[in-house]
């Protein structure tokens, strides 16, 4: 049965089946006559038709071998796609090339041996022979499929990072349109204007916090990566300067484990979701906004509120989920589950692992 591939693969195993008939068209020219002497004898080289003949049936045989051995490497390479998997991946195609090297050629061996076409002289004791060769031409095959894969993964990596910059500068760019607009220029100096008479101890936290959620907004989303405890610390700072501003009208509770903060998400990504509870409902002090960070199984972290439709409807851009969801596309497998439910949004993000930056 021919396996089934991701949708993720069909771009790599693309490229390998295409260097696979690239890489037979340059085997072709040495392999095929030096296969066809070991298995047909001294009558390969008698006469132009044996040659010609011998050649054609040899080719033939290679062709149909070199299908499954095809297959074989691309099935492989679904299973290991990281760079990382290189000796594994190496040793298995190896493996695989080996064994259905062995059944085919014993298989042709048979027939050539019954049906002796042109003449051939094949028997057990050349059998040795030709054994040998096949051994290091499948250690050659491999070492060009896995040259060739690494030198694509390579490619899609440099591609990868680049398009996680322009995400995380896309990602910059509307963090800092939401922070640094008129509204919210104006809400948090007059917030601080306010606390600057009444109470100045609490102003100049409320300065030390914002300028904490600036740098983090201008320096953090360079990196494709930032640890679970960086972006609650982060979230924290940002939180103070919307509780300053909404008081008990906003809540956030942050239940994470200690074993989940060593792993990564893509840097402000709690911050668009709070932005979005925030835009997207009303906020008031009987009836406060809580938003919820948890850690929960399976490397996972949560994060939900509660619905509190605003009288008029602010109309969704879906940019800051958009956002999210390009950039763990092109971290990982695992992706954000949204849940919109009746009385609560929530989204689950996977925790990635810090190897995830250099796949």
């Amino acid at each position: 049965m021919i396996p089934t591939f991701r949708f993720d693969y069909i771009g790599r195993l693309i490229w390998l089946s295409l260097f696979g008939r690239w890489m037979f068209a340059l085997l072709v020219p040495w392999f095929v006559p030096i296969i066809s002497y070991l298995l047909i004898g001294e009558p390969y080289l008698s006469s132009i038709s044996n040659f010609l003949l011998g050649t054609l049936m040899v080719l033939t045989m290679t062709i149909l071998a070199f299908i499954p051995h095809d297959w074989a490497a691309q099935y492989i390479a679904q299973k290991y796609p990281s760079i990382h998997s290189s000796t594994k991946r190496a040793v298995y195609t190896a493996l695989a090339f080996w064994t259905l090297t062995f059944i085919y050629v014993s298989f042709y061996a048979l027939l050539i041996i019954k049906f002796r076409p042109v003449n051939a002289q094949l028997d057990a004791e050349k059998m040795v022979n030709v054994y040998i060769f096949e051994f290091f031409a499948v250690l050659l095959l491999t070492g060009l499929y896995e040259v060739n894969y690494s030198l694509q993964k390579w490619r899609e990596m440099k591609v990868n990072k680049e398009a996680m910059r322009k995400a995380g500068l896309q990602g910059q760019l509307q963090s800092l349109k939401s922070q640094v607009n008129p509204h919210f220029l104006f809400n948090s100096l007059n917030t601080l204007s306010a606390l600057i008479g009444d109470e100045p101890a609490r102003a100049e936290q409320f300065v030390d916090e914002m300028a904490k959620v600036y740098r983090y907004l201008l320096q953090t989303n360079q990196d494709e990566l930032t640890t679970l405890e960086t972006e609650i610390k982060f979230i924290q700072s940002y939180y103070h300067l919307l509780r300053t501003r909404y008081d008990e009208g906003l809540e956030m509770i942050i239940d994470v484990d200690e074993t989940a903060l060593g792993m990564y998400i893509p840097p402000l990504t709690l911050q668009l979701l709070v932005e979005n509870a925030v835009k997207h409902n009303t906020i008031l002090e009987k009836k406060p906004l809580c938003i919820v960070i948890r850690s929960v199984g399976d490397e996972l972290l949560e994060v939900k509120n509660n619905l509190l439709e605003k009288s008029t409807r602010v109309k969704s851009t879906r940019l800051g989920l958009a956002n999210i969801e390009a950039k763990y596309r092109l971290l990982s497998e695992r992706q954000p589950l949204i849940d919109p439910g009746p009385d609560y949004f929530k989204i689950t993000l996977p925790l990635l692992a810090e190897k995830t930056k250099n796949q």
